[in-house]
C-alpha cells in the first residue's frame, strides 16, 4: 500500500475519498478554489523554506515526473550530514509516506513544520496532517522533538521590505498533535482494509463532504440527486441541505409537499421550477428600488488581483488590489450611453491611479450602481484610507453606490433559468437568453473574474503582442459586466412601465 499524507487527510475527512483517489482518481474536479490554494499553497510553501535562514531541498524530478525514491534518500544523507534545514524531506515506512515542508535540526531530534497558505491556523485538519507525518518518522526511526504550523499572518503589513519572520506566525501544536496520534495507527488499519477491497465502500454524502472545502468528489457522489434538488436552494446552511436529505427530502416535488415555510425566494424558487410559471415580477418594490436612482446615473465594477504575499507598500497577505474598472454612464434621462474605463500596469501598484482616474471620472455624490456593492464600497473604503487627499471625493462615491442585486436578492424579480444565485452571472442569461453579446463566453481570453486576476499579474513578462491582446481582453470583460449591469436596468425598467 502507498499512503500519502494527503490521502491521510481525506481518509480523516470521508473514508471514500481515500478509496475514490486510487480507484477513481479521475471524477476528481479541480475547481477554481482548489486550483487557486493549490497554487497559493506552492507560492507560500517555497517562500517559507527560506524562514530559518540555509536550507536544502530534497525535490527531485525523473523524467519530469517526482522522484520519491531519490527524495528519501537525500533526505537521509542530509541527515546524516547534519543540515539544519531540510525541506520537502522524504520519508516511508510500510508504503506510509510523507514529505516534510520543513524538518529543523534541533539538538536533541528534529522538529517538524508544516506549512500552509491559509492565515488561520485552527483548522483541525491541520492537526491530523501533522500527527500523521509524526507517526511515519518517529517509526523511520527519527526523534520528534517539536511540532509546528507555519501560517501566513493576517495582520502583516508590507514596508517595501519583505520580512519573513513577520509575514509567518509559527504556533506550537505538540498537545494537539500527541493527542490526535492515538488515532493514526487505528486509522491507517481502516485504510489498509478499505482500500484492499475493490467494492465501493456504502458512504452516502454527509456535512464532511463541505468540510473544510468541498470535496473533489462532490460532482461524482451526488450523481444520484434529482435536478434540482435541496442543494440547488439559495442561501440555505449546507448542514440543514444535509438534515433534510437525511429525512428523505431531497427534490423540489419532496420540498413542496412539506409545505415547509423555506421564505419567500426559496419557496418561489420551487415553486417556479416545478410550475413553469415564466416570470415573477414585483412592480411595486421594483419601482421603489428604481426610484431611489438619480442622473446622471453610473455603473461601475472592479477587477482585483489578491496576492498572497503582499506586493505593494502598506497591503496585507490577500488584500484585494483593484487593478482595472469600467464605468458606463448616462447623464440625463434618455441620455446617450457612454463609458469609460481603466486598467492598471502590470507590474506596477496601481491603486494611485485608479483612485485618481475614479475620482475623475465619477463627480462627488453622483448615483452609482454595482452589483453586490459590498465589494465596491469596500475596495473604494480601502482606497479612502490609503490616500487622504482623496478621501472625500472616494468617501462621496462610497456611500452613493446602490446595489442592483437588491431587486433580486429580495424576489422582487425570478425565473426559473436563475435557479438558487443571484449573481450577475445567473441573472444576465435568464433575462436575455438570446442576445450573443451578453454572452460571457463569446469572449477571448478572460471569461470570469478569477481568469482577470490570474492573467493581470502575467502581463508584465509577456511579449508586446501578448501584453496588448491581453489588455484588450481584460478591457472586454469588465466593460461587459457594467454593460450587463445597463441591460438588467433597462430591462427593469421596462417591466415596471409597461
Amino acid at each position: 500500500m502507498f499512503f500519502s499524507k494527503s490521502k491521510y487527510c481525506g481518509l480523516w475527512q470521508c473514508p471514500k475519498i481515500a478509496w475514490l483517489k486510487k480507484y477513481k482518481p479521475e471524477e476528481y474536479v479541480i475547481d477554481d478554489g482548489t486550483k487557486s490554494r493549490m497554487d497559493n499553497g506552492n507560492i507560500v510553501g517555497d517562500l517559507a523554506m527560506q524562514l530559518f535562514g540555509d536550507y536544502n531541498e530534497v525535490t527531485t524530478y525523473t523524467n519530469n515526473k517526482i522522484d520519491i525514491s531519490k527524495m528519501i534518500k537525500k533526505t537521509k544523507q542530509y541527515m546524516l550530514d547534519g543540515r539544519d534545514n531540510i525541506c520537502e524531506a522524504s520519508f516511508n515506512y510500510n508504503g506510509l509516506y510523507c514529505a516534510v515542508d520543513i524538518l529543523r535540526k534541533q539538538d536533541n531530534g528534529y522538529a517538524i513544520y508544516e506549512v500552509k497558505s491559509s492565515t488561520h491556523e485552527d483548522n483541525y485538519v491541520y492537526i491530523v496532517d501533522v500527527a500523521y507525518q509524526k507517526y511515519v518518522l518517529e517509526h523511520c526511526g527519527v526523534k520528534v522533538t517539536g511540532t509546528y504550523l507555519v501560517n501566513i499572518n493576517s495582520d502583516y503589513i508590507f514596508d517595501g521590505t519583505l520580512k519573513l519572520n513577520e509575514l509567518f506566525k509559527i504556533t506550537n501544536v505538540w498537545k494537539f498533535v500527541v493527542d490526535e496520534q492515538k488515532e493514526v495507527e487505528e486509522k491507517i488499519k481502516m485504510a489498509e482494509k478499505l482500500l484492499e477491497d475493490k467494492n465501493e465502500p456504502n458512504i452516502d454524502i454527509s456535512c464532511s463532504c463541505n468540510s473544510p472545502y468541498k470535496c473533489g468528489f462532490w460532482k461524482y457522489c451526488t450523481k444520484h440527486l434529482p435536478k434540482p434538488s435541496v442543494f440547488d436552494l439559495y442561501r440555505l446552511n449546507f448542514s440543514k441541505k444535509i438534515e433534510y436529505y437525511d429525512r428523505g427530502i431531497i427534490s423540489f416535488d419532496d420540498l413542496e409537499k412539506t409545505g415547509w415555510f423555506l421564505g419567500d425566494i426559496r419557496n418561489r424558487q420551487i415553486e417556479y421550477a416545478l410550475h413553469d410559471k415564466g416570470v415573477y415580477v414585483d412592480k411595486d418594490n421594483i419601482k421603489k428600488f428604481l426610484d431611489t436612482l438619480s442622473y446622471p446615473l453610473y455603473f461601475l465594477d472592479f477587477e482585483t488581483q489578491q496576492p498572497i504575499i503582499p506586493l505593494y507598500k502598506g497591503t496585507r497577505p490577500y488584500q484585494q488590489i483593484p487593478f482595472q474598472y469600467s464605468l458606463h454612464y448616462i447623464e440625463t434621462k434618455g441620455g446617450e450611453l457612454k463609458h469609460k474605463e481603466f486598467l492598471g500596469i502590470s507590474g506596477e501598484d496601481p491603486r494611485r491611479s485608479l483612485a485618481e482616474a475614479l475620482c475623475n471620472d465619477i463627480p462627488a455624490g453622483a448615483c452609482v450602481l454595482a452589483y453586490n456593492k459590498s465589494f465596491e464600497c469596500g475596495r473604494i473604503g480601502e482606497l479612502a484610507e490609503t490616500f487622504p487627499d482623496l478621501q472625500k471625493h472616494l468617501y462621496s462615491i462610497e456611500f452613493s453606490i446602490k446595489d442592483l442585486l437588491d431587486p433580486f436578492k429580495y424576489g422582487y424579480y425570478y425565473k426559473k433559468e436563475i435557479g438558487g444565485s443571484f449573481s450577475i452571472k445567473s441573472v444576465l442569461p435568464a433575462m436575455f437568453p438570446d442576445d450573443p453579446s451578453l454572452n460571457y463566453h463569446n469572449l477571448e481570453g478572460v471569461h470570469n473574474g478569477g481568469e482577470a486576476m490570474s492573467i493581470y499579474p502575467k502581463i508584465k513578462d509577456m511579449s508586446p503582442e501578448e501584453q496588448k491582446i491581453a489588455r484588450h481582453n481584460l478591457l472586454k470583460y469588465c466593460e461587459l459586466d457594467t454593460y450587463a449591469m445597463v441591460k438588467i436596468w433597462q430591462e427593469l425598467e421596462r417591466l415596471v412601465n409597461e
